[in-house]
C-alpha cells in the first residue's frame, strides 16, 4: 500500500509539471479554460491518493492490538476481533450480538443446544488444533481452562481466560467479555434488559411461592445417582441468590456446587418444589424416562412436592448454563410452573 502511494504522488508531481510547460507554450488559451483543465486533470489523482491515506489507516486501525490482563498474566489482544472464540461462553457472545466461529460440544454432553447457533461444533475432548482451519483472532475460556491448556489455546490465537473472580456472577462475566471485545456499551444494554426482567418475575414468585422451598435435582443417569444443586451453583445458585426462592435446608447449607443425594436422606429432603433435568439428552429419551421413575418410589412419596404434583420438568442444556440468556429462559420456566 506504501508503494502505491508513493506512485500516486509522483504522478501527480509530474502531471503539474506538464501543465506548467504546456501553459507556457500556449499564451493564446482562455485562462478559464486552463483553469478548468488543471481542475480535470489534477483531481484524480488527489482522490487517489485520498483513498490510499484512508484505507492504510482502516488496515491500521483493524490490525491495532491492545495489552490486558486476565487470570493468568498479561496478553495482547486485537482491539477490534472478528472471529471470536468464546469456548463455554457463546451465551454472553449473543447477548452482546456476537456470532462466535465456532461453538463449544463435548460428545459426553452434547452443546447449548438453548442458543440455536447455526455455526461449526468444536470438540472440546479432542484436539485444539482443530480451531486452526477456522482462523479464529481472539480465543474467550472459561474457568475449564487451566494454565496448561491455556497456553495451548494460545499457540493458535490470543487467548483471554475469563478472571475467577467473575466467574460466579454472570452480570459480571457479561462486562469482563465486553470489555475484552471492545463493546462495553452493549453489556450495559443488555443486563439493564435483564434486570429489569428479573426484578419482574422475582415480584411474581415472591407473590405466589413465597417462603415454600425448593429443590434442584439432576438425574446423572449414566451412573444411576441424584445430585442436588447447592445455593452455590454456578448454574441454578441463580434462583436463590437473585430470583428469592427458598432453597431447601440441605442445599442452604451445602458449600459444594453439588453433592449425590443417598437414600437415606431423601425422606430428608423436605422441598415444597422439585425441579429436574436429566444430565444429557431430552424427556423424550428411554433412559431418562426410565430415570425418573426413581421419584416415583417410596422413598419420596412423603415428600411435599411429590404429595402435591409440583415436581417439574425442566430442559437440561440451559438449567446447566449460568449465563445471562440461560437465566432469562430459567426464569420463563419457573413463571410458566409455579405462577398461576
Amino acid at each position: 500500500m506504501l508503494r502505491w502511494g508513493q506512485k500516486a504522488a509522483w504522478t501527480a508531481l509530474l502531471m503539474v509539471a506538464v501543465l506548467g510547460v504546456t501553459a507556457c507554450g500556449a499564451n493564446n488559451t482562455p485562462k478559464e479554460a486552463t483553469a478548468t483543465n488543471n481542475t480535470e486533470k489534477t483531481q484524480p489523482s488527489t482522490e487517489t491518493a485520498g483513498k490510499t491515506e484512508n484505507t492504510t489507516e482502516d488496515n491500521a486501525e483493524d490490525n491495532a492490538t491492545r495489552k490486558v490482563t486476565d487470570e493468568f498474566g498479561e496478553v495482547e489482544i486485537p482491539v477490534h476481533p472478528k472471529r471470536v472464540v468464546g469456548l463455554y461462553v457463546e451465551d454472553y457472545l449473543k447477548v452482546l450480538g456476537v456470532t462466535p466461529v465456532v461453538q463449544w460440544y463435548h460428545p459426553n454432553w452434547g452443546k447449548q443446544d438453548y442458543l440455536q447457533l447455526d455455526v461449526p461444533l468444536f470438540d472440546y475432548s479432542g484436539s485444539l488444533e482443530a480451531l486452526l482451519k477456522y482462523d479464529p483472532d481472539l480465543i474467550i475460556v472459561d474457568g475449564g481452562a487451566d494454565k496448561a491448556k491455556y497456553d495451548q489455546y494460545s499457540k493458535i490465537a490470543p487467548t483471554y481466560r475469563l478472571k475467577e473472580a467473575v466467574l460466579q456472577d454472570s452480570a459480571e462475566t457479561l462486562k469482563a467479555v465486553a470489555d475484552v471485545l471492545g463493546i462495553p456499551e452493549k453489556a450495559e444494554t443488555g443486563l439493564a434488559e435483564y434486570k429489569q426482567k428479573e426484578e419482574d418475575g422475582k415480584a411474581k414468585l415472591q407473590q405466589a411461592v413465597g417462603k415454600e422451598t425448593v429443590a434442584v435435582i439432576r438425574l446423572n443417569v449414566a451412573d444411576k445417582t441424584l445430585a442436588l444443586f447447592g445455593i452455590k451453583n454456578r448454574y441454578t445458585g441463580v434462583i436463590y441468590s437473585e430470583f428469592g426462592l427458598e432453597p431447601v435446608p440441605m442445599a442452604a447449607n451445602m458449600t459444594d456446587y453439588q453433592a449425590i443425594i443417598s437414600e437415606e436422606v431423601i425422606p430428608e429432603l423436605e422441598a415444597d418444589h422439585i425441579i429436574v433435568f436429566p444430565a444429557n439428552g431430552t424427556w423424550d429419551d428411554p433412559e431418562n424416562q426410565e430415570a425418573y421413575k426413581i421419584l416415583e418410589g417410596p422413598l419420596w412419596k412423603n415428600i411435599p412436592a411429590i404429595k402435591n404434583g409440583k415436581v417439574y420438568k425442566m430442559e437440561r442444556s440451559h438449567w446447566q448454563s449460568g449465563a445471562i440468556t440461560a437465566n432469562s429462559m430459567k426464569l420463563d420456566d419457573l413463571l410458566k410452573y409455579m405462577v398461576k
